[in-house]
């Protein structure tokens, strides 16, 4: 191992300008430095240094930084934002300062995205699909009042409808009607319709685009005292699905020895059945910022230090081995990781294209999220080839939750509806065409509604929702870890908090933007639509069926 003193100062400060002034916090240099050097250089420990002068509690530099258009939605070395890592110091002037940079870039650079998403889904061909989700179980008591429902989905251009029937859980019974969801979307303007066909009703929310970007500005991102007082009284909790290890496995039929490759007709597409093995959710939670107090729910101010004093020439040496020391506190890291496994029908005869179609939609959301960065990745090198024309998902010991897709391009004819108007193109011929008139309530209906303008002032949709996800699968491993076996099922809440909490909470904004991604992200998120769209009062009741149903389900097998 190399001597501490083999990176002179002189070494790392020409090779790390602004990380050497941010060390010092000697930021009125840095104010001039940062004209002619990288803003985004990483140094040998994995930090940027906006990360570093976080990390160090140099609160003069980070505005320095942060004023000159330092990125604050990367990550470190370990995976840790910028913000979590503010939360870690126990500093609310530092939390404020990063939370309202990170809440107006986000914001800015959502909205500013709208147009380009929208040109990208006008541009793909339309299509017309019937969703059939269902929860199913070999106990026949749960059996009997697993929900069910068939979603209707037509696209078109940038418009998009969506038909339901299923409307709400009440006395152990499910209250069904007739639900369109109509999504249209402008250049400058889109809107979003909910048409009741039992009571003749169509509420409609219009949004003014351009006048929402006007609106946000970095003084309207500033956060309440309580949002930065309930991050410092909080753990960190890091919650993402890693797929690095997922592995698709062919699916084999037949006794041994005369073992096949399985497959199987779905909806009249030849699919084959793929085992999705080692998806893991992993959740880690720090608590160094918090004291005995602070976890008791008081608050008590800290600030971030050096307490194993490396120096300089140690942090800047890349083969200067620190031991598992570190700047900034102590990390207080617990890490805990679910595995859970499933089945996937693809058929690459299908007429719908997984890469084609929605690989652009995920590029542009992955600007401004993460998970979608990582998703885009999956799908692009691990996804089997082919469209997934059915999916099954375990979600408890006696759960499995089944999506199919059928009808594509072919209007059903079950109901008499105003929705069935569509141009069928014969095989061959022009491309399937759906009517305009499918994307219109009928005339004689009331219609309420109107322009909605959005308070953006201290209102951040975007964390809002990550932070509902991370409690959600936070709670469901909380809740299944009890379970000795290694490899458990999906815990039935995480599926039903992110449906309540994460698809109902987004303003009207973001739901072009979301609502459409999530239409093609068929595979794997098509689910989440109907619950997206239904309103968040019945959605609360779905969710207290699913407890019901998961504390049935550990009662009937304790007996």
């Amino acid at each position: 191992m190399l001597s501490a003193t083999a990176a002179s100062v002189e070494d790392f400060s020409l090779r790390f300008p602004l990380h050497t002034l941010v060390w010092e916090n000697d930021y009125r240099k840095l104010e001039k430095e940062i004209q002619t050097s990288n803003i985004e250089e990483v140094d040998p420990r994995g930090r940027t240094p906006l990360h570093l002068a976080v990390s160090l509690g140099h609160l003069e530099s980070v505005r320095v930084l942060l004023r000159h258009g330092a990125d604050v939605s990367k990550e470190n070395g370990k995976n840790w934002t910028v913000l979590q890592e503010a939360v870690s110091t126990g500093d609310p002037e530092m939390v404020q300062l990063v939370l309202q940079r990170r809440d107006y870039l986000k914001a800015s650079t959502a909205l500013g995205g709208v147009p380009e998403l929208l040109c990208k889904i006008r541009e793909s061909p339309d299509f017309y699909m019937e969703m059939k989700w269902e929860f199913t179980s070999w106990i026949p008591l749960v059996s009997r009042v697993c929900p069910s429902d068939v979603c209707r989905i037509w696209k078109s251009g940038a418009c998009l409808r969506v038909d339901t029937t299923l409307l709400g859980f009440e006395n152990m019974t499910w209250i069904r009607g007739r639900r369109s969801y109509i999504f249209r979307g402008e250049d400058n303007c889109t809107e979003l319709m909910e048409v009741n066909h039992e009571d003749e009703v169509v509420d409609t929310e219009r949004f003014d685009l351009s006048r929402e970007i006007e609106d946000v500005t970095l003084d309207s991102m500033q956060p309440a005292e309580q949002e930065v007082a309930k991050r410092l009284t909080t753990p960190i909790v890091n919650t993402y699905l890693d797929t690095k290890d997922i592995a698709f496995e062919r699916s084999k039929s037949g006794i041994w020895g005369w073992r096949s490759d399985r497959t199987e007709v779905v909806n009249g597409f030849e699919a084959k059945v793929f085992s999705v093995n080692n998806v893991n959710v992993v959740i880690r939670t720090r608590t160094e910022h918090l004291t005995d107090e602070e976890k008791d729910m008081t608050m008590e101010f800290a600030t971030a230090t050096n307490p194993t004093a490396i120096t300089p020439e140690e942090y800047f040496n890349p083969n200067f081995d620190l031991q598992g020391r570190d700047i900034g506190r102590p990390i207080e890291l617990t890490i805990r990781t679910q595995k859970f496994k499933g089945t996937l029908w693809m058929s690459e005869e299908h007429p719908l294209s997984l890469v084609e179609q929605v690989t652009p939609i995920i590029d542009l959301m992955a600007r401004t999220s993460t998970h979608f960065a990582r998703l885009g990745d999956f799908i692009n090198l691990r996804f089997p080839p082919g469209f997934p024309v059915k999916i099954e998902i375990p979600l408890f010991h006696v759960l499995n939750a089944r999506i199919t897709f059928g009808n594509i391009n072919n209007c059903s004819t079950d109901e008499p509806l105003d929705s069935n108007h569509c141009l069928l193109a014969p095989a061959g011929h022009a491309p399937f065409k759906v009517c305009p008139s499918v994307f219109m309530a009928p005339a004689h209906y009331h219609h309420r509604g109107g322009y909605r303008h959005s308070n953006t002032r201290n209102y951040n949709p975007v964390s809002h929702d990550e932070e509902l996800l991370q409690y959600a699968i936070h709670q469901s491993l909380l809740e299944s870890s009890t379970l000795n076996s290694q490899v458990r099922e999906l815990p039935l809440s995480v599926f039903c908090a992110f449906l309540d909490d994460v698809c109902l909470k987004n303003s009207l904004q973001h739901v072009g933007a979301t609502f459409m991604s999530l239409i093609l992200l068929l595979c794997l998120f098509l689910y989440s639509i109907l619950e997206k769209l239904l309103q968040s009062s019945c959605t609360s009741k779905c969710f207290e069926f699913c407890q019901i149903l998961e504390d049935f389900t550990i009662h009937y097998f304790a007996s």
